[in-house]
């Protein structure tokens, strides 16, 4: 049988940053951006999130869940108006690396893939992008990392299957897709930009 042409094959990972995309979407966050570009590589998915306040955020200006920013030249700390009691609602944005595997994946389902040379392409991305949006350079950043599982439909299956709970599931191109687990602030800039 000859092989088929790459275009018949459906671009899982597309429909991985799908399912994410309208995972966020659900859930209250912005898609500013889908595969933003830059020439250190690629971030699938830029999210914005408003409505975080000082409140929320832990005694240092950092909610727990959001401490990975992307350093004082593009996070200035939150504050609230000295003259109000009252929190002051903030912005957040996430850069979100999307791994879309099917189960038993060699690289423990894209966590992996996911090395200290990749967290900094994606931090160096994420620079540019904060630089073609200066009006987002003071919102608290943080790198998020969702792991999307795939499986081919078999036309087979009947009844009832057992997995573990998903966040999300859809089904496109002859797949089930489950977002199986969303990390927030999977890695920081700490990183050796050198």
């Amino acid at each position: 049988m000859a092989n088929l042409p790459s275009s018949h094959y459906p671009d899982i990972g597309s429909l991985g940053e799908d399912l994410v995309a309208q995972w966020l979407q659900s859930t209250g966050w912005i898609i500013l951006h889908r595969r933003f570009s830059s020439r250190w590589g690629e971030i699938d998915i830029i999210a914005e999130y408003h409505g975080v306040t000082k409140k929320e955020q832990g005694s240092r200006g950092e909610d727990p869940t959001t401490s990975a920013y992307l350093g004082n030249a593009w996070h200035k700390s939150l504050s609230t108006s000295p003259h109000s009691p009252l929190p002051t609602p903030q912005s957040l944005l996430a850069f979100v690396e999307v791994k879309t595997r099917s189960s038993g994946s060699w690289d423990a389902g894209g966590r992996s893939a996911i090395t200290l040379q990749k967290q900094a392409k994606i931090w160096r991305t994420a620079g540019m992008f904060l630089a073609q949006c200066p009006e987002k350079a003071d919102y608290s950043c943080r790198f998020d990392v969702a792991i999307v599982y795939c499986q081919r439909i078999s036309k087979n299956l009947t009844g009832v299957t057992a997995s573990e709970e998903a966040l999300a599931t859809s089904s496109a191109a002859g797949y089930k897709f489950k977002l199986q687990e969303y990390i927030l602030a999977a890695f920081d800039s700490s990183i050796d930009n050198g």
